[in-house]
């Protein structure tokens, strides 16, 4: 029987583009999964095409809201937490930094706030970004001990959510004088593709919104490097590292990185010559001059040996399959498949994939 049958899971940000992959991994698995989060943000969106609503309890509500909070968490009582509530995107965060911080921030703040009088509470993971670190442009991966920093609103939020993460650790869920059943731990992924997103301003769902409108894609900075990897990657090492959490207690409470194999951190161009071929048709693409975009890094790359060699954790999907994965479920909706389907098969096939990687 799987580990996650039965267990009371909630996530925050369950309507979101990464939010609904896990929602659906774990109903899969046979979780209780409560949800909640703000209305779905896009339109087409994941979350509805795929029906993750129908088989768990959905809420929405603001996670700034503190009162609304506590009293999910005091109704449904989880045993585990994924916190994945935020506003999530660079050029917005330059748009609207009040929303992006206080979302961000005391977003967070309000989580461990309510979290801290849960009666069954043993896990607890902040799912942050890449983004937290203070980027030098350095050509190797960072490591979970670099600095946090960020130039932009949204990566400063997100290396503030790991100093917060870091100190209610160490100041209310932690060994030893304030001894406390809950594990803390804060994750840290690369750029995740997959289908399903239809975010604005992100590679993928720009790709396809060109295919649709049959409109040039806008690229800002082709020759940007980040590290790409299937959605599903990250995922798995949130639930393994999850399954440590409540098997260790507070040894596996710490922070961890989730990226693709170093060959797989390419740039835009790279990837855009990777989808173009994997969808048999030449993409037109108009880079944007000029000095109007807001900073974005130019180099991005993740070190994840630490998840490798504690957790046993590894990426299973090179880009390249990563790639064609996605395809295939945008495929299935522009020819109006059941995409909840589609997703479950992805899933299945990912699992099978592990099974046999790890005979």
């Amino acid at each position: 029987m799987s580990f996650w049958y039965g267990k009371r899971v909630l996530i925050t940000g369950h309507t979101g583009f990464k939010g609904s992959w896990l929602s659906l991994w774990l109903q899969r698995m046979g979780a209780e999964v409560v949800g909640y989060s703000a209305a779905p943000p896009t339109i087409p969106n994941m979350y509805s095409q795929v029906r993750v609503g129908d088989h768990m309890m959905s809420i929405y509500g603001d996670i700034r809201d503190l009162q609304q909070l506590q009293d999910t968490i005091r109704r449904y009582d989880p045993e585990i937490i994924f916190h994945l509530a935020a506003q999530s995107l660079v050029r917005e965060s330059y748009l609207n930094p009040l929303e992006t911080f206080s979302t961000n921030i005391m977003g967070t703040v309000n989580l461990f706030e309510a979290s801290r009088s849960a009666n069954n509470l043993r896990v607890l993971i902040n799912v942050t970004s890449d983004k937290c670190y203070e980027n030098n442009e350095w050509s190797r991966g960072y490591r979970e001990s670099d600095p946090m920093g960020g130039h932009d609103p949204y990566s400063a939020s997100k290396g503030c959510a790991e100093l917060i993460t870091s100190s209610y650790r160490r100041s209310y869920f932690s060994q030893g004088e304030h001894s406390h059943h809950i594990s803390v731990s804060s994750v840290r992924a690369g750029n995740v593709i997959g289908g399903g997103d239809w975010a604005k301003d992100r590679l993928i769902p720009d790709i396809i919104r060109s295919i649709q409108s049959r409109q040039p894609l806008l690229i800002r900075n082709p020759s940007a490097i980040r590290p790409w990897q299937h959605v599903l990657e990250p995922i798995n090492g949130y639930l393994l590292l999850a399954q440590k959490m409540w098997e260790h207690g507070t040894v596996f409470g710490d922070a961890w990185n989730f990226g693709p194999n170093e060959g797989d951190a390419l740039s835009v161009s790279s990837l855009l010559e990777i989808f173009s071929r994997t969808w048999d048709e030449k993409l037109s693409v108009h880079v944007c001059e000029g000095t109007h975009n807001p900073h974005e890094a130019g180099l991005l790359n993740l070190d994840c040996s630490k998840a490798t060699h504690q957790l046993g954790w590894r990426p299973y999907l090179p880009v390249r399959n990563a790639v064609e994965w996605l395809t295939n479920w945008y495929r299935a909706y522009f020819q109006e498949e059941d995409l909840r389907e589609t997703t479950i098969k992805q899933i299945a096939r990912y699992e099978e994939i592990i099974k046999e990687s790890n005979l």
